[in-house]
């Protein structure tokens, strides 16, 4: 199967559903070609709301909609509409709103266009909010079936989508299911969690480690919120050397904090080592910048092994 972005299935899926789904509308802050939300407007105009460079005003219209008995997706990059957290937190949250944010063109993983287009604080912002689902997922079958499960799924959401393509990682006959993480390598030497753009790189990490005798767990944390803690706790409690977290996002509030919460919660006393942005992004090739910050599967299996201490 040809890498995917996420962004691109998540169009191509809503577009699909639309027609079974006739509650479903979206609206998108001049951004559509990126998103992808274009393919749902060609097939659906009046079901399609071009809202112009004014997320604050786009996430109201979209709240409107979901109280009215819609199912709205908003959509724009992640860092921009999350921007707009004062809106999300009332008008979304706060109301228990029906609304999918959709945040396209998250973390470094977006390349070139820089720090401030880089979603990086965005699944700390979601997560904080009591009621938000946190969705960021690792391949194609994995946001198809996400996006099918939030247009049925009642409650605010947010789902996180790459601009670059990723490669798939599970198997063909998996199956989406919310807040459980998916074990995609075995391994009780050391645990590695991945979520989104990170999962396929911790994937071959892992393999090359197995070449070196290191059992390496790869666990797929697709849902942030609700998150499946008991992953955490059996990894910290089963691997000898504890847990590695791989996100492109920063280290605090993300999937390392997800996971720290969960070890402390339940008094698991397991060493973490976090791997993701401790500052703002920059400019740079997708590649190159996943190289810089040990995101690519080079640089988990780098950290692995100096955390390991070999």
């Amino acid at each position: 199967m040809p890498a995917k972005a996420t962004r691109e299935v998540f169009g191509e899926t809503l577009a699909a559903l639309g027609e079974k789904y006739p509650e479903v509308v979206v609206l998108d802050a001049d951004l559509s070609k990126s998103t992808k939300s274009d393919l749902f407007a060609k097939r659906y105009p009046s079901r399609f709301f071009e809202m112009g460079i004014q997320e604050a005003n786009m996430i109201g219209v979209a709240a409107g909609l979901a109280l009215s008995g819609k199912v709205p997706f908003a959509c724009s990059f992640a860092c921009f509409v999350t921007g707009r957290y004062d809106q999300i937190r009332l008008s979304v949250a706060y109301s228990e709103a029906n609304v999918r944010i959709v945040g396209s063109h998250a973390g470094v993983g977006i390349g070139e266009d820089g720090m401030s287009q880089q979603g990086l604080e965005d699944l700390a912002l979601m997560r904080a909010l009591p009621n938000m689902m946190v969705i960021q997922p690792g391949d194609d079958l994995e946001c198809a079936q996400a996006v099918e499960f939030l247009i049925r799924h009642r409650g605010p959401a947010f789902l996180r989508t790459t601009r670059q393509k990723l490669d798939r990682v599970n198997r063909d006959d998996y199956r989406f299911e919310v807040g459980k993480a998916v074990t995609l390598r075995e391994g009780n030497d050391v645990a590695i969690f991945a979520s989104g753009g990170t999962v396929q790189g911790a994937v071959k990490a892992s393999d090359a480690l197995k070449a070196a005798g290191i059992g390496a767990r790869v666990v797929n944390a697709h849902t942030l919120r609700p998150f499946d803690a008991a992953a955490a706790v059996k990894a910290g409690r089963e691997c000898k050397a504890g847990i590695v977290s791989v996100e492109d996002h920063m280290i605090v509030g993300g999937l390392g904090s997800c996971i720290a919460e969960s070890l402390a919660d339940a008094g698991v006393g397991a060493k973490l080592h976090r791997v993701g942005l401790e500052g703002f992004g920059e400019s740079g090739s997708p590649e190159a910048l996943y190289q810089k910050y040990d995101l690519d599967a080079a640089g988990i299996e780098r950290r692995v092994r100096r955390f390991l201490g070999r």
